[in-house]
């Protein structure tokens, strides 16, 4: 249920459930994270097959307590610890707890079609620790309070306007899109781009 690639010197982490939205499971949490951890290129995109990025999690393994699973913020956490580049090409909605992993990349492109929610207020769930905060960090604390507590869902218009996502683009040019942006870091030295990276968190150099 995960893919991964290597594509013009970048890691291609894909999420491959389409019959069921891409819904993560703890084993595809676990594989993101293994995947993650294993890649070696300087930009690493995470996309998925189908219509819609992620539906969140896997409704059936949250009734057996997958809400609580650390495999959550060890996929998310290691995204954002990945040294490189990671662009979040997200190939339709991403919803709840998916929200987690595309979050913790550092540029999100998507598609026209492309909804965003979180239903935890709705669902009585709670989020993963690391994400409100990294929600908040993008889109500011109201509107983050508009997606989590309100349970609003918005567009990807909406989305760009905010900062949750950097680009709206085709459905067929997805790909390219995220590769475009990955072409400096791809020609540049692995260590100046995790230099920079770091740089941008007010990290030292």
């Amino acid at each position: 249920m995960i893919n991964v690639a290597e594509i013009g010197g970048c890691t291609i982490i894909r999420l491959d459930r389409p019959a069921k939205a891409n819904a993560l499971t703890e084993a595809m949490l676990i594989g993101i994270a293994q995947a993650v951890a294993a890649a070696r290129t300087p930009v690493l995109i995470l996309t998925g097959e189908g219509k819609v990025f992620s539906a969140g999690a896997d409704l059936e393994e949250m009734k057996s307590g997958l809400g609580l699973s650390p495999a959550w913020e060890a996929a998310s956490g290691a995204v954002a610890a990945y040294p490189g580049l990671t662009i979040a090409a997200l190939n339709g909605t991403l919803a709840g707890g998916a929200m987690g992993v595309a979050l913790a990349c550092d540029l999100r492109v998507a598609v026209p079609a492309a909804q965003f929610f979180y239903p935890v207020m709705r669902l009585g769930y709670r989020p993963q620790p690391s994400d409100p905060a990294r929600l908040a960090a993008l889109v500011g604390p109201s509107r983050a309070k508009l997606i989590l507590l309100a349970g609003q869902r918005i567009d990807a218009e909406t989305a760009l306007a905010w900062g949750l996502i950097d680009r709206i683009c085709p459905n067929e040019a997805l790909t390219d899109t995220a590769m475009s942006l990955a072409e400096q870091a791809l020609a540049a030295d692995p260590g100046h781009v995790a230099a920079l990276k770091r740089m941008t968190t007010g990290e030292a150099p």
